[in-house]
């Protein structure tokens, strides 16, 4: 993996921030760990950093909060929060705020591991994948810069909006099939990647709605449609 992976992470529980921290930067990662929400954000913006993983629960400021902030300079780097096992709710709302996995503690090791990986394999995926403009009605979606313009608005899309809308897109006008899509963007099918996929399927209806032209439906049991 090399170097080349520079993680922030920000965790508040000194015994699993060490250890954690420790343990990346031996398999090669270079990690920075921070303690607390404002730190981790000063962190983030005084360096480049190529993935996210933030606590939820922390003192001074929480790991939603810090999304947000982070999220204000920041729309496409990959953030993954810890969780408790009794959030999963609130995971949710992380999700919202533009979340893109979620690790639920205790975790073991390799776990963190393969979720860094699988980020890692598909943000380089995507920028091999060098895309033109993309018409969508009167939209025009850049896909590497993951921008979706229509007039005088655009919108800065996050990593998994910005591949949920490349599918809808590659299908359009048909069955995106749920859990084909479940697979591609979340890696797994299970009820609670279904519901966060729900989440993000409502913020793309938000953004197409500036075109009368373009819906996104639901086709039950089976999955989404985009509709041009």
């Amino acid at each position: 993996m090399g170097k080349e992976v520079k993680i922030l992470l920000v965790e508040d529980d000194e015994n699993l921030g060490s250890i954690t921290s420790d343990y990346l930067n031996a398999k090669g990662y270079d990690c920075i760990w921070e303690k607390d929400g404002e730190l981790g954000y000063q962190a983030f913006t005084n360096n480049t950093f190529d993935i996210v993983i933030l606590d939820v629960m922390m003192p001074v400021k929480d790991g939603f909060s810090t999304a947000k902030d982070i999220r204000g300079i920041d729309k496409q780097v990959p953030i993954v929060f810890l969780t408790a096992k009794s959030m999963k709710e609130d995971t949710l709302k992380g999700f919202e705020i533009g979340g893109d996995d979620y690790i639920t503690k205790p975790f073991n090791m390799e776990e963190l591991i393969a979720r860094i990986n699988a980020i890692v394999k598909r943000t380089s995926k995507e920028t091999e994948n060098h895309f033109d403009d993309l018409s969508i009605g009167n939209f025009t979606f850049n896909p590497k810069m993951q921008l979706l313009t229509i007039e005088d608005k655009t919108f800065n899309l996050t990593t998994k909006e910005c591949d949920l809308l490349i599918l809808l897109y590659k299908n359009k006008n048909d069955i995106l099939e749920r859990n084909h899509a479940l697979k591609a963007v979340w890696g797994d099918d299970n009820y609670f990647n279904g519901r966060s996929m729900d989440v993000y399927i409502a913020k793309l209806r938000k953004y197409l709605k500036n075109d009368t032209s373009i819906q996104i439906i639901n086709v039950h049991g089976r999955g989404f449609k985009l509709l041009v």
